[in-house]
């Protein structure tokens, strides 16, 4: 059937990811650094990818292309959520599904000028993909999502940000998923006081504050936010 689905021009395309992060039917996927549309029964047309791409190398084409199949959308979603339920099941072993949470009261007294710089993580798991969304350690918590990159390229990272905050952290680009879902469900189900995003400069952050930004108008609730900005040389940006 001719109808409207979208192309991917290859040169204009960066492989930053955030297309298929976009793409909640699973239509796009990254292949040698590339973003192409692999499952054009899944493309529904609509676009929600186009807003995304920082380079411009998506747009609308009409032409013979099967009809969008939304049974095999749903099928390969709920698919795809198991297997990720599975896969945590199966790192149960592991101390990165192991639900920790760290005191930091008594440190707070101690100098970092001292000499000996003072971890500010108060809980464990941190990954976004690991971290549960109904914790202890989260009610009542000032939530700081930040990129993975953050804490290296920022010096000051544990205590100009860290400090006083449940830290969660991701890369968009890396686990090439959209985390709005889950950063939703967290802010739903948790009294969050503050929420600040701390990313990158590079385009790829863009789809973790783009999600923290959508969980926030998705959650219903009122509460205060910031997003900072880092550059790749370490320096604040805004």
């Amino acid at each position: 059937m001719i109808r409207q689905i979208i192309h991917i021009d290859e040169e204009k395309c960066n492989g930053c990811g955030l297309c298929a992060s976009a793409c909640h039917e699973g239509a796009i996927d990254i292949e040698n650094g590339k973003a192409k549309l692999v499952r054009e029964n899944f493309c529904d047309g609509f676009g929600d990818c186009l807003p995304n791409c920082p380079t411009g190398a998506i747009t609308f084409e009409e032409r013979e292309a099967p009809a969008y199949d939304e049974a095999a959308v749903k099928k390969a979603q709920e698919a795809k959520k198991a297997e990720e339920i599975n896969h945590m099941h199966h790192e149960g072993e592991c101390p990165g599904s192991g639900m920790m949470e760290f005191e930091q009261r008594e440190k707070e007294s101690t100098p970092v000028d001292a000499g000996k710089p003072i971890s500010r993580l108060a809980q464990w798991p941190c990954q976004i993909k690991l971290v549960p969304t109904q914790a202890p350690f989260f009610d009542g918590a000032k939530l700081l999502i930040a990129a993975d990159c953050t804490a290296y390229a920022y010096a000051r990272m544990h205590e100009d940000f860290m400090k006083g905050k449940v830290t969660i952290i991701g890369c968009p680009k890396l686990d090439a998923v959209d985390y709005s879902e889950k950063l939703t469900e967290i802010i739903q189900n948790n009294e969050i006081k503050s929420v600040t995003i701390v990313r990158m400069e590079v385009p790829c952050c863009g789809g973790l504050q783009r999600a923290a930004e959508n969980a926030l108008r998705a959650s219903g609730k009122f509460i205060p936010w910031q997003v900072v900005t880092i550059s790749r040389d370490g320096n604040i940006l805004d």
